[in-house]
């Protein structure tokens, strides 16, 4: 899927995440298992309750939080992936996982787009999307609405440092000839979109340069109470 008529919709994403960025995922995730703000995605989903639940993951690359999240109880995982370079990967770490039956990958669907047949999940997971997504607007709204339960989405830090970095990336991307641009979006505007979708930004704190924040659709048991670190 390119679509870059629509400035709405992503670009240039096999130019960036293409099967050489797959294998040097996979092999990091062998050597070393899960990133500290992955296993701090699967750590909120983990306390809210897995056991038993359906996990969506929006851009999971090669699956690796799904993996973790089905050892440690759900039931289902949905990985939609807009490049296909991951796919070799994953499912050899799927077929590794013996867990064929439970984790499903689907290539090609846009969230944020109408048209699909995506069926909601009890949790919603965002790492490391929303700021290489045009429009944070209906990708959030999209997930919200695909979310039963809650959602955890990470985004980077919006500080003068980080805005530079994404301008020199992206202007290295340009003179490339890529169409891949990365983002930097406010935080308070997402979490806004989240609210006027009925969810209640419980819980948000920071690894590294990433933020985790979780929107609960409804009080989880004493999931609901309000921290920020």
């Amino acid at each position: 899927m390119d679509e870059c008529c629509d400035p709405r919709v992503p670009c240039g994403f096999d130019d960036v995440f293409g099967t050489r960025f797959a294998a040097k995922l996979a092999r990091r995730y062998r050597r070393h298992g899960l990133t500290d703000s992955e296993r701090r995605v699967t750590d909120r989903i983990s306390a809210l309750g897995v056991d038993g639940r359906s996990v969506l993951e929006i851009g999971g690359g090669i699956g690796a939080m799904q993996l973790a999240l089905l050892a440690r109880g759900a039931a289902s995982a949905v990985n939609l992936e807009l490049s296909d370079a991951y796919e070799g990967k994953a499912a050899e770490l799927i077929r590794q996982a013996g867990v064929e039956s439970a984790a499903m990958r689907i290539v090609g669907i846009d969230l944020a787009v109408p048209g699909h047949d995506i069926a909601p999940a009890d949790f919603v997971i965002l790492h490391r999307v929303v700021c290489c997504y045009p429009d944070f607007t209906n990708l959030l709204g999209a997930a919200a609405a695909h979310a039963r339960l809650a959602i955890v989405f990470t985004y980077p830090s919006p500080s003068w440092v980080t805005r530079a970095l994404v301008r020199l990336e992206n202007a290295w991307m340009a003179m490339r000839g890529s169409r891949y641009r990365g983002f930097i979006h406010s935080p308070e505007a997402m979490i806004d979109v989240l609210r006027r979708s009925g969810m209640v930004v419980s819980d948000h704190d920071r690894v590294g340069n990433w933020n985790v924040a979780v929107a609960l659709r409804a009080p989880i048991g004493s999931a609901a109470t309000t921290s920020t670190a």
